[in-house]
This record gives structure tokens, C-alpha cells and sequence, in this order.
């Protein structure tokens, strides 16, 4: 099996699902006639794959399970004995990626929602694959083989950065990876708060915000430098930038950053 004839399932299709769903299709991975998605409301369903070019709304999980070869469990992780237990021995013979927050390899197994023989592999994906700029952090406790994680990888590297953890990372990885992207745009709102203050109109503003968010990004991860390097770069003695992050650890501001990450995790 290969990438170009692969058909992908999802049971559930919020907005993980979506975003995966939709990464895939606009990057042309695959497309969207080779998708199918179930979820707790048909219509809403049918209206959400439609407007996605065609995924197919299937009325149930055993729709999903019997049409496709990757299944994305992406369900309510309270959800997922009612939901996926029933049509376990259906997903035996598929590669069954876990999307569901607190589940590891392990818990599927020992709480009888999967079988033991199932090729499964849990993960903890985030939103920004929807536009080929995630990142699927992945198990390293899996039952897939070699031929079915290179698929894997191959499915997922064009909307993703796929990454291996232990499982006692595996949550951790997921909530910075997952959580994040809400701090960052409380951040990005922020500072275009600022600049619409000082008279910036409010799309200029966010422009400013968001390219330097991402060219920011993107240096760091081209030139492997360390941030603090980068934040000296733009900090000069005496200069304005460097008054800036004093005022910022005067406000404690890495500090809740690592305490915003504490509150989820503890």
C-alpha cells in the first residue's frame, strides 16, 4: 500500500479530525473521495464533508472501519469505549492512529477498547496541520510495522513535523505541541492590542504580528540558533528592545508561560 491509493478513515470528526482532514486535502496528500468521517450528528457531518469536496459521511464507526485503511480515532477520549470498543475486531486488521488525549498504547489494551492484535499507535497531533505547519508527536510504544510507520511518516510528513516520544513524554510533548497555539494567539493579540493603541489599524497590526511571529519561527528552526541568542541579537545596550524584556520579567513573563504548561499538566 502506498500514500497515492491509501483511504483514510476518522471516528469523530471534530476539530482535530477537521484539521488533519484538511491538511491532507489542501496539500494534496490525499483527496478528499478517499476519506470517510463518522460523528454524533449526521447532518452536521454530511454539511462539514461536503464543504471539504467530498469526504464521505458515513452513518457509523463500522462504515468508517470497513472503507478504510488508516483510521484516525478522534472522539471524546470519554467517549471511546461506547464508541470504538464495539467495532474493535473490525479495526484488527487497519493501522489505527489514536488521536484521543490521555490514551497511551498501554491503556487501549488493558481497558479492552482495542484487541491486542490491533496495529495501533497513539498521538497527540495539533491544530496547525490544517495548513501543512503541524506537528504529530507519536508514541514510541506501538504495534505498527516497519512498512506501516514509514507510511505513516510518508502520510504525514507534508502537513507535519512527526516526532518520537517515550510514552511519559508522550503527554507533555502533546500539550505544548496541542496547547500552545492558544497562547501564541492570546500573544499575537496582545501585542497587535498594543500597536492599535498606538494607532496601527487593527488588520495592519495583526499583519505586523503574525509575519514576525512566523519569520521568527522559521529563522529559528533554519539557523538551529538558541532563542537566546536570537533575543540577543535584537537587544543592544541600552536599546528599546532590551527595556521591553526587562519590563516583561518584571511581570514574571516566562515564569506564566511555565506555569500556564504546570496548570494543564498538573
Amino acid at each position: 500500500m502506498t500514500v497515492d491509493e491509501v483511504k483514510i478513515g476518522f471516528i469523530g470528526f471534530g476539530n482535530m479530525a477537521g484539521a488533519i482532514a484538511e491538511g491532507l486535502i489542501s496539500q494534496g496528500v490525499v483527496p478528499a473521495e478517499r476519506m470517510f468521517a463518522c460523528a454524533g450528528h449526521l447532518d452536521t457531518l454530511k454539511e462539514k464533508c461536503a464543504a471539504m469536496g467530498g469526504v464521505h459521511a458515513c452513518a457509523d464507526a463500522s462504515s468508517v472501519a470497513a472503507n478504510a485503511d488508516i483510521v484516525f480515532l478522534a472522539v471524546k477520549p470519554a467517549m471511546l469505549e461506547t464508541v470504538v470498543k464495539p467495532v474493535k475486531e473490525a479495526l484488527c486488521g487497519k493501522i489505527v492512529v489514536s488521536v484521543a488525549a490521555g490514551y497511551d498504547h498501554a491503556r487501549f489494551l488493558s481497558e479492552g477498547i482495542l484487541t491486542e492484535d490491533t496495529h495501533l499507535i497513539c498521538t497527540c497531533p495539533n491544530t496547525p496541520v490544517s495548513i501543512g505547519k503541524g506537528i504529530f508527536i507519536m508514541e514510541n510504544k506501538h504495534s505498527l510495522t516497519e512498512a506501516e510507520v514509514t507510511l505513516l511518516k510518508e502520510l504525514l510528513s507534508p502537513v507535519s513535523l512527526v516526532l518520537f516520544m517515550d510514552t511519559k513524554l508522550l503527554g507533555i510533548g502533546g500539550t505544548v505541541s496541542g496547547c500552545s497555539p492558544a497562547f501564541v494567539a492570546m500573544f499575537i493579540e496582545a501585542l497587535s492590542d498594543a500597536a492599535v493603541m498606538y494607532g496601527i489599524p487593527r488588520k495592519t497590526a495583526y499583519q505586523i504580528v503574525e509575519k514576525m511571529m512566523e519569520g521568527t519561527a522559521a529563522m529559528a528552526l533554519a539557523t538551529e540558533q538558541h532563542p537566546g541568542q536570537m533575543k540577543d541579537a535584537v537587544a543592544s545596550p541600552g536599546g528599546t528592545t532590551i527595556r521591553g524584556i526587562a519590563s516583561l520579567e518584571e511581570h514574571n513573563f516566562r515564569g506564566a508561560v511555565i506555569d500556564a504548561i504546570k496548570a494543564i499538566e498538573e
